[in-house]
């Protein structure tokens, strides 16, 4: 699903969210009830391509842990329906490439430290956010992100890499990578929420909002 650079998304007063986001946040950009719908119908496309194949889900924290903790339980609930017999186990790496609302050149992998489990099976990379480069504005070092995490994975020669993403930006640079799994396509916006984070705060909403200077200035560190 594609979000256009002009959508105006949705009113903040259609939706409840913590109060003590009051005056942080600009507008609804993906409420809570259309983020489900799209990462069941995720699901369902994995559990198609997947086979027979034993899976090891890479959850990448800590954006990405409630988009793969909804996902994850999707896979099982097909999985379990369609009375096949995969294994399906889940592990965890920490990136850190943000400081405030802006990308750091140097990006941090921490966590994931017995990682030899990949090797011959299926990997799937779970993403709240897939930063990558694509057509319009601009984002430093994304595309690199992704790189980065991929090629450290890949000394471990897993049978197949796949990257689940609920979310990819539209940038100026194209790299060409793009998740083999997503959700929307937004536009070059900073959000939070749904676990997506403004340094640390922002995790406990559940929408995907955009965040307003006020929001930016009050948790700015």
């Amino acid at each position: 699903m594609q979000i256009s650079d002009n959508w105006p998304g949705y009113s903040l007063d259609l939706f409840t969210y913590p109060q003590h986001y009051y005056g942080d946040l600009e507008y609804v950009l993906i409420p809570h009830g259309i983020i489900v719908d799209r990462t069941e119908r995720l699901a369902k496309d994995i559990v198609q391509d997947i086979g027979d194949n034993d899976i090891v889900v890479l959850c990448v924290l800590k954006g990405g842990y409630k988009f793969c903790a909804d996902l994850v339980e999707h896979i099982k609930n097909l999985i379990r329906n369609s009375e096949r017999f995969i294994s399906m186990k889940v592990d965890f790496v920490r990136l850190k490439s943000y400081h405030n609302d802006q990308s750091m050149q140097d990006m941090q992998i921490m966590g994931g430290d017995d990682l030899s489990k990949l090797t011959g099976k299926v990997s799937f990379l779970c993403f709240l956010l897939a930063l990558f480069f694509m057509f319009y504005k601009d984002i430093v070092g994304t595309g690199r992100t992704m790189k980065v995490l991929l090629n450290n994975i890949e000394k471990y020669k897993p049978k197949m890499i796949k990257v689940a993403s609920l979310l990819v930006k539209r940038t100026s640079r194209p790299d060409g990578y793009r998740p083999d799994y997503y959700g929307f396509e937004i536009p070059d916006l900073f959000v939070v929420g749904y676990a997506l984070d403004y340094n640390e705060h922002f995790r406990d909403l559940n929408h995907i909002c955009v965040i307003n200077d006020h929001g930016k200035a009050k948790y700015r560190v």
